[in-house]
């Protein structure tokens, strides 16, 4: 198998954006709109063989009208989806802190050992989003595609840059993805094994 560069796109603002939104459904703002269509006006050599989504409206709405207006074929992928914050969905981290000021300070510094009750943990958010990729390289292989654009979340961002520097897990919540920008990876697999990295 060979490399494939894979850009990650994160959706720009979107209704609930002060909030931790998960896998609730909702649509972006005409500014996330315009976050994300002004970072992908600046990318110069726009060379993608397919657009890759997560099925949440503020991603798939602008990547089926982006692979409509560039002629690419759009997969919808649900592992692609961001992490799920169970009983936190839709609240602010301020309204949490509220109530659960040392449930919020544990999951911020030790994700990997806590979560938000009834949530998906880290560990099952990283083998969701792990084998969501490994499925697209498969894919990509067998269409002889080398480089995708992938539309997704924060979260999938920041545990990708996390494992590709070799970060602990726990620095997770700590990485920066900005809302609407353009971050690139090269993948491969090895017996099985996925690797990436930062480009």
């Amino acid at each position: 198998m060979g490399k494939f560069r894979i850009d990650l796109l994160r959706h720009g603002e979107s209704q609930y954006s002060h909030t931790l939104r998960g896998h609730l459904d909702d649509e972006l703002t005409e500014k996330g709109w315009q976050q994300m269509q002004s970072t992908i006006e600046q990318v110069v050599n726009q060379s993608w063989d397919v657009i890759v989504s997560s099925s949440l409206k503020r991603c798939a709405c602008f990547a089926e009208q982006l692979a409509k207006t560039i002629q690419l074929p759009l997969l919808l992928n649900h592992d692609l989806k961001e992490m799920y914050f169970g009983d936190w969905e839709g609240i602010s981290t301020q309204q949490i802190y509220e109530t659960s000021p040392e449930l919020l300070a544990n999951f911020w510094q030790k994700p990997s050992q806590y979560c938000p009750p009834r949530a998906e943990t880290l560990m099952q958010f990283q083998t969701r989003v792990l084998k969501g990729f490994q499925e697209l390289l498969v894919e990509m292989q067998n269409h002889n595609w080398h480089h995708g654009l992938v539309v997704t979340h924060g979260g999938v961002i920041k545990l990708l840059a996390c494992l590709a520097t070799q970060q602990p897990l726990d620095d997770l919540l700590k990485i920066s993805a900005e809302l609407g920008k353009l971050y690139s990876f090269e993948f491969s697999e090895t017996d099985g094994q996925l690797t990436f990295m930062l480009r």
